[in-house]
């Protein structure tokens, strides 16, 4: 088996899939990690027939650790060495926190967070046993501020950045490195699912998706551990420093409130 696997959840669509197109035109074999078959089976078709590499599709919940846990233990047992992984799988939820599910908002918190961390668990130390791997942890514009109206979305997203900066400092002196892409409103199913895509922050201008895959993806294999596609994206995260919390929390619900 080779050597350079690259294992992307959340690779039905959105910024998942676009990784998956920038990974296979530099060659790399796929590990694609989603819970719909059918999505996953016309992307492996696409790839094999436009790039011949070879892709493997695995159907998983990765809400549920016993779906982690299994995912792992599948490749370990074929010997499938992972050296790229792209946390990428995750959701949000729009409304007010009194008014939201509370089953979709912990769902979220076990997407958005348990799953990145307990996967980052297993695969880490046989990156760092073999001296060589990446890892590439979805976070948002929305990690670096509070958000109302979406609020523990962007407290997922904190917690990505957070601990991806972290852990790249833990890591200083081995060959592994890990980044957070932190893309701005973009163009995919994710505001249809957060109900969002009427709200003045997606019509106010989302980046193509092809575009943030393709940012992220070179930042990401350059070992750049901040990733902030797009120049109004990285003005944005400077406003933070300068701008009392209190008014930034109104700031944001502003500009996510439903025209």
């Amino acid at each position: 088996m080779s050597q350079h696997y690259a294992l992307i959840t959340g690779a039905s669509g959105g910024i998942g899939k676009e990784l998956a197109y920038q990974f296979s035109k530099d060659g790399y074999p796929l590990i694609l990690v989603a819970r719909s078959t059918d999505k996953l089976k016309a992307i492996k078709e696409n790839l094999k027939s436009a790039y011949d590499i070879e892709v493997i599709t695995l159907v998983k919940d990765l809400s549920k650790e016993e779906d982690i846990q299994s995912l792992y233990d599948e490749l370990k047992s074929k010997e499938i060495y992972i050296d790229y992984l792209v946390n990428n799988a995750g959701f949000g939820l729009y409304g007010k926190f009194v008014d939201t599910a509370l089953n979709e908002e912990l769902n979220m918190i076990d997407l958005n967070i348990r799953a990145l961390t307990h996967l980052t668990k297993l695969f880490l130390p046989d990156m760092v046993k073999r001296n060589h791997g990446k890892i590439l942890n979805i976070a948002s514009v929305a990690a670096f501020m509070p958000g109302p109206l979406m609020t523990v979305y962007y407290a997922t997203k904190a917690y990505v950045l957070s601990f991806t900066e972290a852990l790249e400092n833990e890591l200083k002196g081995t060959n592994v490195t890990v980044s957070a892409l932190c893309p701005g409103p973009t163009k995919t199913g994710f505001s249809d699912r957060a109900q969002l895509s009427n709200s003045k922050l997606f019509q106010s201008g989302a980046m193509g998706v092809e575009t943030v895959a393709k940012v992220g993806y070179k930042k990401f294999m350059k070992g750049q551990t901040v990733i902030v596609p797009g120049v109004q994206f990285r003005l944005a995260t400077f406003v933070p420093r300068f701008v009392p919390r209190k008014w930034l929390a109104s700031i944001v619900r502003r500009t996510q409130e439903i025209k």
